[in-house]
């Protein structure tokens, strides 16, 4: 059933350290994975992707190709005093 295979494919993905939160979507051939910025780089994100591309191969069932998008973001925010 597809919705364990997208849930093994999520698992999969969130195993890695500094993943935050892994998301798979379109019958489990996108996946989307959130990075904590200040555990994963820049120049980490390229290895990321790719590890987790091959554990997927290894360890998902799935048909097709899944392609895995690694995501950094960093926010700063600040605030102005009250008047």
């Amino acid at each position: 059933d597809y919705i364990k295979r997208m849930s093994n494919i999520e698992k999969i993905a969130a195993s890695f350290g500094g993943v935050e939160t892994a998301f798979a979507f379109q019958a489990g051939r996108d996946v989307r994975v959130m990075v904590n910025p200040q555990e994963v780089d820049d120049d980490k994100l390229t290895i990321l992707a790719h590890d987790i591309t091959r554990k997927l191969e290894k360890e998902a069932e799935y048909a097709g190709q899944i392609k895995v998008t690694v995501i950094r973001e960093v926010r700063v925010t600040d605030t102005t005093s009250a008047k």
